[in-house]
């Protein structure tokens, strides 16, 4: 274990990319199935309702209700996922089309109108120490609102969209997993706030823990779904290079605009990492319904590809920021 250790210690890459990539391997070659993805699937609710009920235990109900009133944080937040995004994904048609064809490009555009997650945006922003409360609000806000705008928007953009149904549960979904759990932890953080704080050290690991299982279980189920059979090598690598683009585009906008806005480090943090996420976990139920078909595994097929390549860049700028503010107070 020492020589683990030393050797992570030492590497260039930090070490939460590090457990994504292996979690992506590991899925690769190993995914979870059968009996096993169920129980992962529960395994996966319950640790994403603990991590927010952590939340809910570390915020001062001040701050909470501070982050419901920082309208202009969350109006910016929304605009770069159902405003900039869709329009970026418009913009991408004379070039992508060409490259991977019409099912793949349709693909493209129906990321761009997604969601933001919540787990991993709430995550990321919490280790990078920015406005956790903020980003809470903003990315569940999001979710909430994509039940409705994500259909909206497929139907004004994209063609191949068929009879659209939408599902409530999805909402009831994301008040149970997230929101519940936070209030929750604002209720019983009189009590239970100090034994966390005195114990920092065994949850502190409990944000990066989450989202490599959320990444393993979402890998996982695009493997058992044969995803990888339905499109060639050449594909796949030109829509790992446009995600890539687009993600490292989107980091870059998400931070220099909010600086020339005038919002601090705290609320930069919070829109970079809110703004630049699409949710796999919300994105494919959402094609389930919204489309038909074998279309189904290609449309979301840039969607999964675009989710790895978020997370692991924003795993490595988040650590980047948490180690130079850490440097900043040394």
């Amino acid at each position: 274990m020492d020589f683990f250790r030393r050797l992570l210690q030492r590497s260039p890459i930090d070490g939460f990319v590090l457990s994504i990539l292996a979690a992506v391997v590991i899925a690769a070659f190993l995914p979870a199935e059968g009996a096993t993805a169920d129980i992962l699937d529960w395994v996966v609710t319950i640790a994403i309702g603990a991590l927010f009920f952590l939340y809910g235990t570390r915020l001062h109900p001040r701050e909470a209700l501070d982050g419901l009133r920082h309208w202009r944080l969350h109006l910016t937040i929304l605009a770069f996922t159902f405003v900039a995004f869709p329009l970026i994904g418009l913009a991408l048609r004379p070039i992508a089309e060409p490259l991977v064809g019409d099912d793949l490009y349709a693909g493209l555009l129906f990321l761009c109108l997604v969601p933001s997650t919540v787990q991993s945006s709430i995550a990321f922003t919490s280790i990078a120490r920015g406005n956790v409360a903020g980003a809470i609000v903003s990315a569940s806000t999001s979710n909430i609102l994509g039940v409705f705008l994500t259909p909206l928007l497929v139907v004004a953009l994209m063609s191949t969209a068929g009879d659209i149904h939408i599902d409530a549960s999805s909402v009831l979904k994301i008040v149970a997993q997230i929101l519940v759990p936070f209030i929750v932890g604002q209720i019983a953080r009189p009590w239970v706030g100090p034994f966390f704080s005195r114990h920092a050290a065994p949850t502190k690991y409990a944000d990066r823990s989450a989202i490599v299982l959320v990444v393993y279980v979402a890998f996982s189920e695009g493997v058992r779904e044969g995803i990888w059979s339905l499109v060639s090598a050449a594909d796949v690598i030109a829509v790992a290079i446009i995600s890539l683009l687009l993600v490292i585009v989107m980091l870059f906008v998400t931070r220099w605009l909010p600086q020339r806005l005038g919002f601090d480090r705290a609320d930069t943090i919070a829109i970079q990492f809110c703004g630049t996420k699409k949710s796999l976990a919300t994105g494919l139920p959402m094609a389930t319904v919204l489309f038909s078909g074998s279309v189904v595994g290609l449309i979301v097929l840039p969607l999964m590809i675009f989710h790895q390549i978020q997370l692991i860049l924003c795993s490595w700028l988040s650590a980047r920021y948490a180690r130079e503010l850490d440097e900043s107070t040394d």
